[in-house]
């Protein structure tokens, strides 16, 4: 299953929020738009995930979608323990969560529901506020490697 999933292109998030002993987040590539109207995200932490239950109990989070050139905190943010905010430039986001310098998007979410999903989560988000930098290519996950677009397909309209 997971190599045939793995056929699927998909961009890489890093979902952040600010715990009580200071910043929090995870690499996530299970991230999708839900609904415009509401603006609505949906995201799937792990069941083992040991940071979204930080996340949760914060009860909002920043989804960070990186850039090409971030695949390195996408491999730190998806590693267990440690300070993974060490070095790592950020500023607090309209609602307080980290936003991630040089990421390609961001987008400030509360939670609104979780759901089972097997041995994951399903988690949807309410988005209360985004940006995006147009001239930044995102980072892509494909079969098992991080890639990124050409470049006369980022400059495709």
């Amino acid at each position: 299953m997971r190599s045939v999933l793995g056929h699927f292109c998909s961009g890489v998030t890093v979902v952040t929020a600010m715990g009580r002993a200071g910043p929090v987040g995870f690499t996530c590539q299970a991230f999708t738009s839900l609904s415009l109207r509401p603006p609505q995200v949906l995201l799937c932490p792990s069941l083992t995930s040991t940071t979204w239950p930080v996340i949760s109990e914060c009860g909002q989070f920043c989804v960070n979608v990186l850039a090409q050139s971030q695949s390195l905190l996408s491999e730190r943010f998806a590693q267990s323990g440690g300070d993974k905010f060490h070095g790592v430039r950020w500023t607090a986001s309209p609602h307080g969560s980290p936003r991630l310098t040089g990421a390609v998007a961001w987008l400030d979410c509360e939670v609104h529901a979780e759901y089972d999903g097997g041995d994951h989560l399903i988690v949807r988000g309410d988005i209360r506020s985004l940006e995006a930098a147009s001239a930044v290519r995102p980072l892509l996950y494909y079969r098992g490697r991080y890639t990124g677009l050409a470049e006369e397909a980022f400059g495709a309209s």
